[in-house]
């Protein structure tokens, strides 16, 4: 098998991993921490998909660590189908959520003006859309590399 940038059982995948846990995480905080967010379904379905991707991103960096410790070769077929399956589906609920959620978020802000009128935080709502599109950023690369790894 090939090794790459992002492979899974490298440091580099390893502190991949870790970006996406962290991201995740600092996205539902910042999302959680504001008031009102569970009034709208795309900032609850975005705090979903992050707490979906921090647990799948958590799981294999732990494995990351496991094989980094052990030396041992995660390049198994079946292993790499099983993370390029996760990591893609993944990757299109981050973007899917995070789409959903900036929409909302500039429909409050900038096009109805309702961020002024309610008592919204709604730079706290840009802040965590901002930190799920890095999330996505991370899953997408994450994915590609797992693609490339299996081609």
């Amino acid at each position: 098998m090939k090794k790459m940038i992002g492979s899974p059982g490298t440091m580099s995948g390893l502190i991949l991993r870790l970006g996406q846990c962290a991201t995740a995480a600092a996205s539902i905080g910042v999302m959680v921490s504001a008031p009102g967010f569970s009034s709208y379904t795309a900032f609850c379905f975005l705090v979903a998909s992050m707490g979906l991707q921090m647990i799948w991103s958590f799981g294999l960096a732990c494995l990351d660590v496991y094989a980094i410790r052990r030396r041992s070769d995660l390049q198994s077929p079946i292993l790499l189908s099983l993370f390029a399956v996760g990591d893609w589906v993944t990757a299109l609920l981050s973007l899917a959520a995070a789409c959903s959620s900036g929409g909302v978020t500039v429909l409050f802000t900038k096009d109805t003006l309702f961020c002024k009128q309610a008592s919204l935080s709604c730079n706290w709502f840009q802040i965590s859309v901002g930190l799920a599109y890095f999330n996505w950023g991370l899953a997408a690369i994450s994915s590609h590399a797992m693609f490339w790894i299996l081609i």
